[in-house]
């Protein structure tokens, strides 16, 4: 029987996700990007990797093509543990009611939720508010603070922030614990600056991770799987590496049994 906590309180385990970091073995950090267009892709993608990853990260692409509510009882009905990529940004009043519906009506199966840490502080601790109110076993809110695909020549010359791109992750991942958010998403280049300003508490969840034989495609701030374990990171967003991997790799299932093999080692 798993024991189930919430959040500020660390989560021991809730539908697969295991949310106390000492608890956490290298299964459990590998959450699999199911990017793809159609419910029955994803759902086969679970079936192959559900025995072999922690979790499923689930976003825009599938959401806009079948439903959220859809997409959710699908994929926690086949067994697959759910990370909520949606990363909500408006004002603060419908962001609280957006991330209240998700608590409310999916907050069994959704163990994870983005939304973007620019949208300011009172929109974050809106959405804090929301999920506290919300029942025994809300989701886990996560800023998200950069895209992977956003270097220094994009943060300064397109979006007009100054300075390098970890000082201001840093920043950001400081409005979201101050904010009451239980965790933020960063690339793996900014974890140690993110782990030396806020600490242990705060969950890290990490994309643009790539193993060393695959290619980095539009993500430009990556690491290994291993590297990004070693400077701090909890959770390992991996997409194509597994779910399309080097023929010579063989199918996503053999994927993600070398980057488990991988961390393994590591650990």
């Amino acid at each position: 029987m798993y024991v189930t906590l919430y959040a500020s309180h660390p989560m021991l385990r809730k539908n697969g996700f295991c949310m106390t970091k000492t608890l956490l073995s290298p299964r459990d950090r590998i959450l699999v990007a199911l990017d793809v267009p159609a419910l029955d892709e994803a759902l086969a993608l679970v079936h192959a990797l559900r025995g072999h990853v922690g979790g499923f990260k689930v976003g825009l692409e599938l959401c806009t093509s079948v439903g959220v509510p859809m997409v959710v009882a699908a994929i926690s009905g086949a067994g697959g543990a759910i990370f909520l990529d949606l990363k909500f940004k408006d004002i603060p009043n419908t962001v609280a009611s957006a991330v209240r519906v998700v608590a409310t009506t999916m907050g069994a199966s959704v163990r994870m939720l983005t939304l973007h840490t620019d949208g300011g502080s009172a929109m974050l601790a809106a959405a804090a508010g929301a999920v506290r109110n919300a029942g025994l076993l809300p989701p886990l809110l996560l800023g998200v603070t950069v895209l992977t695909s956003t270097d220094e020549v994009t943060l300064n010359e397109d979006l007009r922030v100054p300075g390098n791109v970890e000082t201001h992750v840093v920043h950001l991942a400081r409005i979201a614990q101050r904010a009451g958010l239980g965790g933020v998403v960063a690339s793996p280049l900014e974890v140690a600056a993110i782990r030396a300003a806020c600490g242990d508490e705060l969950t890290i969840v990490t994309p643009g991770v790539r193993p060393s034989w695959a290619t980095s495609d539009d993500q430009r701030r990556v690491m290994t799987p291993t590297e990004a374990l070693r400077v701090g990171s909890d959770y390992l967003v991996i997409g194509r590496p597994i779910t399309a991997p080097p023929v010579e790799i063989g199918g996503p299932a053999e994927a993600a049994r070398r980057i488990l093999r991988e961390l393994e080692t590591a650990m």
